[in-house]
């Protein structure tokens, strides 16, 4: 009866605390509210579509109304050549990204961190960040601007030193680079606000120890910029391998063409068609399904990787 008494109590004070620190952070809770709304209507709400990949979808019916035929489109897709084709091009390029993609932010990130300058800091800060906010319809002209046959610069360059023009957009060997060198023109300037935020909350009376004790500034990169900048990395790379199937949809879709479909068609662009041109939304759903599986499977086994060798990982 006394423990029962004292569970009570001890209920009872928890519950007091929880009211009192709600009502002394109630600002700062109602801050989250605008995220989780955003969150339940656009990731759990839709998730009850899903469904739809184990259903033969009726538009009139609905998706309660329309009938359950297991795992027939799964094992369509995995019969459909084109399908595993698509798979390899998503993966190709995710793996593409994080070659070439990946360590650049990084790079710039230090790079930016070395410059001695304020002024001259924030001005190059600017004009990376800068291409983060230009659309890919607007990107796709610049590239147009750049690359095309008829008054591209760099086919205007080859013409004024007596070579042959080369199409770069409907070269089915030139567009996974052009898509490597856009997306990171676009976007890694942007990402290098991670990891300045990382070479900030460095100890600077290391660099200042070091600095005595002799060590030139890329020794004090590698042996203190570097470790100091470690989880965040780890961080970076463990999702960017868990979303290796998403292949960049906005990007591909906006600058492929029918001739460089078979290196450009990925998985996200293959559902698109499925689901808009040709109405086969219980294909597309099957397909996306499978995409999330794999992307969560390749999460976990990176996760568990970066924790067992350097204890880092998403999921403590």
């Amino acid at each position: 009866m006394d423990d029962t008494i004292m569970n009570g109590i001890c209920q009872s004070k928890k519950q007091n605390q929880f009211i009192k620190q709600l009502k002394e952070y109630k600002y700062i809770y109602m801050l989250l509210i605008p995220g989780m709304v955003f969150f339940f209507l656009f990731h759990y709400m839709p998730l009850y579509g899903v469904t739809l990949a184990f259903k033969d979808f009726i538009i009139t019916k609905g998706i309660s109304g329309s009938p359950w035929v297991g795992f027939k489109y799964f094992e369509q897709i995995f019969t459909d050549k084109k399908f595993w084709d698509v798979t390899f091009n998503t993966l190709h390029i995710s793996l593409g990204r994080l070659i070439f993609e990946f360590p650049i932010p990084i790079i710039l990130a230090i790079l930016i961190n070395e410059l001695i300058s304020k002024r001259f800091k924030k001005v190059v800060q600017s004009l990376l960040y800068f291409p983060f906010f230009i659309s890919w319809i607007i990107m796709y002209a610049l590239l147009q601007n750049v690359f095309s046959v008829d008054g591209g610069i760099i086919n205007g360059i080859l013409q004024y030193f007596g070579m042959n023009t080369v199409n770069f957009l409907t070269e089915t060997s030139w567009f996974r680079p052009i898509v490597y060198m856009s997306n990171t023109w676009k976007m890694a300037g942007y990402s290098t606000i991670l990891y300045l935020a990382a070479i900030t909350n460095i100890d600077q009376q290391l660099y200042e120890a070091a600095y005595v004790d002799g060590a030139n500034r890329f020794r004090r990169i590698w042996h203190i910029t570097l470790p100091g900048m470690q989880t965040i990395i780890l961080t970076v790379l463990i999702l960017c391998v868990g979303n290796m199937m998403n292949g960049g949809f906005d990007q591909i879709v906006n600058i492929y063409n029918q001739v460089v479909y078979s290196v450009a068609d990925i998985l996200d662009t293959y559902v698109y068609r499925q689901a808009m041109e040709r109405g086969q939304f219980s294909l597309a759903t099957a397909i996306g399904l499978f995409k999330a599986f794999i992307n969560l499977i390749l999460l976990l086994i990176v996760d568990r990787i970066s924790r067992k060798i350097k204890g880092v990982g998403i999921y403590e």
